[in-house]
């Protein structure tokens, strides 16, 4: 039997009969002839055949025929002389047609037929650049001296106090779907110095907007013998570097100075800017994000942009304070295209000051006994940060709604498939 070619590899056997495999795109049936358009992970080949009798779209087969030239066929190659082997029964009809340029189907429709949906050609190729990105950001850190660590997703405490969680019985246990690696990772700064995880992470927040998701994959990183905050943002700006150069056909620039502003004065950019008053908010609104995104712009022509400083009060218990500053943190979020899509920040690194903080929230050491124990035992200065894949991919593409990039998406209403 004929060794299978990719149609990507078409065009070094022209001339030659080859055997490709895929999918029926598209079939178009003329009186004495039909057109096939068979899709592999790779393309598009066109095959030419005499007659009808061609299985429907969407069935698996395989091809043998003769690679011809043709500068009026997709890739300027065909196939003819064609013989065809089913490797599955005749398909049924999908919910939209799939070699269509795009999805005539509302987004419901194409996640309630998720599976079938990822094979267009469009669909697929977001999932592509997820794939790229992480790439890059692994490349990133391994090139400065991270360790790529997998840490538990079942977990006996909440990872962030007043944090919505997944409760789960774990052998007759009360247990926790993790909301972030955030503890495991701070841990292993005392073992590698330098980590980082591509994972699922879970929150039960109960949000039905375009931007949340309840389960989605986190792009984690923590480094120790840190000065402060500022280290953690020079390390996640290669990391975005990194990530935007994996997909350079999208062409996101990534400044080799991304434009900071801290929180305070933040909101008074956003009072001028406005005609609002957010000043006294421990957080920024939507729509502030997008103002401080488009003064970035045209400012700094940057599409990227670090918030640092937000307030203690707004800030997970493990944050380090703003010595110089009280009331604010050392901590950041980086906004890209008017989106928060990274948060990150210096984490405390003393024992004492983590039984202090959790006090003064009125809180019991006792839930995170095994976290604080570690820093009783010797921890760096160190921080990290967090980037959702999805909210990457969606914002890179253009995309409005995150469930755009997530390939089976977990919402509030959304189970299967």
């Amino acid at each position: 039997m004929i060794s299978r070619v990719l149609v990507a590899d078409l065009p070094r056997h022209v001339g030659e009969r080859v055997r490709i495999a895929g999918w029926v795109h598209r079939r178009r049936q003329l009186k004495t002839v039909t057109f096939v358009v068979v899709r592999d992970r790779s393309g598009l080949a066109q095959v030419v055949a005499a007659g009808s009798g061609w299985p429907p779209e969407e069935t698996v087969v395989e091809v043998e025929g003769l690679v011809t030239a043709n500068p009026q066929a997709p890739g300027a190659l065909e196939l003819t002389e064609p013989s065809i082997g089913l490797l599955s029964e005749p398909a049924e009809p999908p919910p939209f047609d799939l070699y269509r340029p795009r999805l005539r189907a509302g987004l419901p429709t194409v996640l309630d037929n998720a599976a079938l949906a990822l094979r267009h050609p469009r669909r697929k190729e977001v999932f592509t650049i997820a794939a790229a990105s992480v790439a890059g950001f692994r490349s990133a850190l391994d090139g400065l001296g991270f360790t790529e660590t997998h840490t538990p997703k079942i977990v006996s405490s909440a990872t962030e106090s007043g944090a919505n969680v997944f409760g789960i019985d774990y052998f007759g246990r009360r247990a926790f779907l993790a909301q972030s690696p955030q503890f495991y990772k701070q841990a292993l700064v005392g073992v590698f110095e330098r980590v980082y995880e591509v994972g699922p992470v879970f929150r039960a927040e109960p949000h039905d907007t375009a931007r949340h998701l309840a389960q989605y994959t986190s792009l984690d990183a923590e480094l120790g013998f840190v000065d402060d905050h500022h280290d953690v943002m020079a390390v996640l700006r290669e990391a975005v570097a990194s990530m935007a150069s994996a997909v350079p056909a999208v062409g996101v620039v990534v400044p080799e100075v991304i434009p900071e502003i801290h929180f305070a004065d933040a909101q008074e950019l956003i009072a001028r800017e406005t005609g609002e008053d957010p000043r006294g908010e421990p957080d920024l609104a939507p729509a502030h994000e997008r103002s401080l995104s488009d003064w970035a712009l045209r400012e700094h022509g940057s599409e990227f942009l670090f918030v640092t400083g937000y307030p203690m009060a707004k800030r997970p218990f493990y944050t380090h304070p703003d010595p110089g500053r009280p009331g604010f943190s050392n901590s950041f979020d980086l906004l890209f295209r008017g989106l928060e899509l990274v948060t990150g920040g210096q984490r405390l690194h003393r024992h004492d000051d983590y039984v202090a903080a959790l006090a003064a929230r009125g809180e019991s050491g006792e839930p995170y006994r095994d976290y604080l124990d570690v820093f009783a035992h010797g921890m760096p200065p160190h921080g990290g940060f967090a980037l959702g894949l999805e909210r990457w991919t969606a914002r890179l593409l253009g995309l409005p709604n995150v469930r755009q990039a997530t390939l089976f998406p977990r919402d509030l209403h959304r189970l299967t498939p």
